[in-house]
């Protein structure tokens, strides 16, 4: 891991008498990280994929940070361990960038607390970097039962960097109508051998939904798609297939894939994914108490890879085709959603997931989860419909990487 640090100090300090000073924290950053000293009149030269740190390292810089104002990474971290008037000056910097709504951060105190706080620093710069120039495929709009789900593309892209793309429905149509039954026919029977059961879908649902895997799959890597939303509703009506068997797949592979159109699920998915490296299930809050601060989430897609077991099933809400009921582990789980129209909000809770629910009249894959904060959010100041569920306890990393983003954390 290399730390650019972007060295100011005073013409009355070389570079030596800079070292010496500060001998006992420089060497404890070279102990973690491979340390490169960019002289504050050489910070054009960084990139924005270099990881960089403004070290303060004397006092009565401030004018010299200023001056180079434009070049300044965001967020801006000042390290400041006291020496030669150091930390001064980083405060009266923090001060003046914050006046201008720039974000800043001075690092000081414990050293293991510094070094704890820059591989944060470090994971948050990774995936910011990662989602800038990422493509999202819009296939066939957002369905129009979701009314408070838009994202602006532009303000979007302005403040994270990712790209939505419409792609229409007919190309979908093109090449799936390309795939014939006999290229999909093995996969599908080695797909239905390594489910539980088989249960209301027929041989023919599964060559379609199959065949709409292919088709996705090819755009995705066509347009170079690092995810993706379908309206399924639309497509339906010309293919048949449900599409939840073939974002399953796809999410397996690593494209991300979710279903309605729902561009800000699909965003969360994507981010919550690179973050923490996990697949997600995007899933309607079905059933809330309040009492028990319990919810059931539940949808008829998930990827077969977070499943312990899976029975492929019908689709709940048209009752034909594929539906995908998974058996999900029980455990820790975070739930996540952006939202707003350039996502800027998010709402952020961990949960226990207690048991994976069967209940006939709501979607296919089911969990209860006991919620760790009041499930009253839902009620009262819900972030839209879907909501993003990953294994593990994530509210930490997720929380960090929001509010560096200048995110809202919704109650």
């Amino acid at each position: 891991m290399v730390i650019n640090l972007i060295t100011f100090a005073t013409n009355l300090h070389k570079q030596s008498s800079v070292r010496a000073s500060h001998e006992v924290i420089l060497t404890e950053l070279e102990k973690y990280f491979t340390v490169n000293f960019i002289d504050f009149k050489d910070i054009s030269k960084l990139s924005p994929n270099d990881f960089s740190i403004l070290f303060i390292a004397t006092g009565g810089v401030e004018r010299l940070v200023i001056q180079n104002f434009e070049q300044l990474p965001r967020p801006t971290v000042m390290l400041a361990d006291g020496m030669q008037n150091s930390l001064a000056s980083a405060l009266e910097i923090s001060s003046w960038l914050r006046a201008r709504g720039m974000k800043s951060e001075i690092l000081h105190g414990e050293l293991s607390e510094i070094i704890k706080r820059i591989f944060s620093l470090h994971s948050n710069f990774k995936a910011q970097r990662a989602l800038y120039g990422m493509k999202i495929g819009v296939l066939g709009s957002m369905s129009s039962w979701l009314v408070a789900s838009n994202v602006d593309y532009l303000l979007a892209k302005r403040r994270w960097g990712v790209e939505y793309i419409d792609i229409p429905l007919e190309r979908v149509y093109e090449y799936y109508e390309q795939t014939t039954d006999d290229e999909v026919g093995e996969a599908c029977a080695e797909l239905a051998s390594k489910a539980l059961a088989c249960r209301e879908a027929t041989p023919e649902d599964m060559i379609r939904d199959m065949r709409l895997y292919r088709a996705l799959r090819r755009i995705a890597d066509e347009d170079h798609l690092q995810a993706l939303t379908l309206n399924r509703s639309r497509q339906m009506e010309q293919t048949g297939a449900t599409g939840c068997l073939a974002l399953a797949l796809l999410n397996d592979e690593g494209i991300v894939a979710g279903c309605e159109g729902d561009l800000q699920a699909v965003f969360t998915m994507l981010t919550s994914r690179i973050l923490t490296g996990k697949s997600t299930f995007m899933g309607n809050p079905s059933l809330i108490n309040t009492r028990t601060n319990e919810i059931v989430l539940a949808h008829c897609t998930v990827g077969l890879k977070q499943t312990e077991q899976f029975i492929i099933r019908n689709d709940f809400d048209s009752e034909t085709g594929i539906g995908i009921q998974g058996i999900l582990p029980t455990g820790d789980v975070t739930l996540v959603k952006c939202g707003g129209e350039c996502l800027d909000e998010y709402y952020l809770s961990t949960g226990n997931l207690t048991e994976n629910t069967n209940y006939i009249n709501m979607c296919r894959t089911q969990v209860r989860i006991r919620m760790n904060t009041p499930a009253e959010y839902f009620l009262k100041n819900p972030l839209g419909n879907h909501h993003i569920m990953l294994h593990g306890n994530y509210e930490y990393m997720l929380d960090e990487f929001l509010q560096a983003n200048g995110c809202k954390r919704i109650e």
